[in-house]
């Protein structure tokens, strides 16, 4: 069976191909596909195919999928275009055959109004309309997510942020990565819709709490409004555009929009999801071996 992972050169895409090698896959089976193959140069050497495939440009799709069985897509980074992007995707892997896509959608992205999710529920609409096999892997937020707000707590002490009360069923990407893994390897799974979330969600006084621990000093939560938090966002550097932004995914998280995790991602998996402090401390110690 010919697995293809597209942005195989990301974090999550690299991270689902070392999951499906670990859980069995050989490496002949495996296709990195990415817009520039000189970025997955390090996969061919291992022995995996490597492909150019870039959404944005049809004439590399077709190619990259002859011969594969099952794939996975992982939602683009071009926002506002994403739909269009993906659809290109799926299409092509209609037309070619593939037998299962699975793609990384978001939380409750047929209901939830996370600022997010529009597209996501756009590239679930197109999946269905084009009557591809499939498997929706709605992810939950990364853990890793929280990195810079680990990061910047170390010097201040503070993490800031207009969420309240709201829960976070976060999980690092390495355990998202390999319930993907698992999917596309079992038998079965199309036609599920799997929310993916963290076992136990967490509040912001709780990140900090995990970061005082990780960080051997005290963080405490400051909990600001929608308008400070856009304020602190643009002092702090950031367009005001980007920063609303940011203060409209606060808010959601504030709603419970992150919150729920029925155990589906750890049932995956077959373990308990990372919890937040071991996730945290490994983040902080790859931080300070890249520095």
């Amino acid at each position: 069976m010919t697995i293809l992972v597209t942005a195989a050169s990301g974090h999550l895409g690299r991270l689902v191909i070392e999951a499906l090698l670990e859980h069995g896959a050989s490496p002949a089976d495996v296709v990195a596909a990415a817009r520039d193959t000189s970025a997955v140069a390090d996969l061919a050497a291992r022995g995996i195919r490597t492909v150019e495939l870039d959404y944005a440009r049809p004439e590399t799709i077709a190619p990259a999928l002859e011969g594969v069985d099952s794939m996975l897509l992982i939602s683009g980074t071009a926002f506002g275009e994403r739909v269009g992007q993906h659809r290109n995707v799926i299409e092509a892997a209609k037309a070619a055959g593939v037998a299962k896509l699975a793609y990384t959608s978001g939380p409750k992205a047929a209901t939830s109004e996370l600022v997010l999710m529009p597209e996501h529920r756009g590239t679930e609409e197109v999946i269905a309309e084009v009557g591809i096999p499939a498997v929706i892997l709605r992810n939950n937020w990364y853990t890793e997510n929280y990195a810079q707000d680990v990061a910047v707590a170390a010097s201040t002490g503070v993490i800031a942020a207009a969420t309240g009360s709201g829960r976070v069923a976060s999980a690092p990407r390495r355990d998202y990565a390999e319930a993907a893994a698992v999917v596309l390897l079992e038998d079965g799974h199309v036609g599920e819709v799997y929310e993916l979330g963290g076992d136990e969600p967490w509040t912001f006084a709780e990140l900090a709490t995990a970061a005082s621990e990780v960080l051997g000093r005290e963080v405490a939560f400051v909990d600001q409004s929608p308008a400070e938090r856009v304020a602190a966002l643009v002092a702090a550097g950031l367009d005001e555009g980007t920063a609303t932004f940011v203060a409209a995914i606060d808010e959601g998280i504030a709603r419970g929009d992150l919150a729920e995790s029925d155990g589906t991602l750890s049932r995956l998996i077959g373990r308990p999801t990372t919890p937040l402090v071991e996730a945290l401390r490994d983040l902080l110690q790859a931080q300070r071996a890249a520095a």
